[in-house]
């Protein structure tokens, strides 16, 4: 009778764990929604982000084009003198090099994959904070730290399944609780990565068509610039050299 009582005891222990852990997972990610709708309120609102059609910015070099509604991404590329038009979607396009059209399939293919890592890479710096809800993102709670100037931030982590060029990747984004706003990022190059391989700024907000967007952030070699939105392109912008 003594061992049975045990096994109970241990039994309702158990359960008691495990449902416990379900419990704090559930809360977990309810909290970690509410926060990412702060965010989304403190820079405008999807509402505002989705009404968006194009986007223009340098990064790095390079100059985007991209037309959120369609798909349509235009990639000018001056230090190999190449400029890409490709559909992130359908993966169709073209690719110019020197002015003219490449009719290597197998060149003008490599072009258009290597224009859509672009897109990703680049875009990410720029609307980051616009995908932490997307398929594939895992988004969970690390911890409360505090920013280089000493403000309270709380600290998410994302992580991905089989989305991106670089699956493996982790981000923790540090976001300031009076403002609700990204301040920081930590990128780690592999998920069990003790130290992040870059820890940097996410400033200078501005508003452009009604949503910050943090950009030209000072102090920093890396990040979007002079982005414009809804801009009025010529017609074939993303079809024609």
């Amino acid at each position: 009778m003594k061992k049975t009582n045990q096994f109970l005891v241990a039994f309702i222990a158990i359960i008691t764990i495990a449902t416990t852990g379900c419990a704090q997972k559930n809360h977990d990610e309810k909290e970690v929604s509410k926060i990412v709708g702060q965010i989304e309120s403190a820079m405008g609102g999807r509402k505002a982000y989705d009404a968006i059609q194009t986007l223009e910015w340098n990064f790095v070099g390079r100059k985007l084009y991209w037309n959120k509604w369609t798909g349509d991404v235009r990639v000018e590329n001056p230090k190999d003198n190449q400029v890409v038009l490709v559909n992130i979607n359908t993966m169709k396009g073209q690719a110019f090099e020197n002015g003219i059209l490449i009719t290597d399939t197998d060149k003008s293919a490599a072009l258009l994959q290597r224009a859509k890592e672009w897109w990703i890479n680049d875009s990410y710096w720029l609307v980051m904070p616009w995908k932490l809800k997307d398929t594939g993102v895992n988004l969970s709670y690390v911890k409360e730290d505090k920013l280089a100037d000493g403000k309270d931030a709380i600290i998410l982590q994302m992580t991905f399944d089989g989305v991106g060029v670089t699956p493996e990747n982790k981000y923790w984004v540090y976001v300031e609780k009076d403002s609700k706003l990204i301040k920081q990022w930590a990128f780690y190059q592999n998920f069990n990565d003790e130290n992040p391989a870059f820890l940097k700024p996410w400033s200078n907000y501005k508003e452009v068509a009604k949503v910050l967007f943090s950009y030209d952030r000072m102090n920093e070699k890396v990040g979007p610039t002079n982005v414009t939105a809804n801009k009025d392109y010529e017609k074939n912008i993303f079809k024609k050299l």
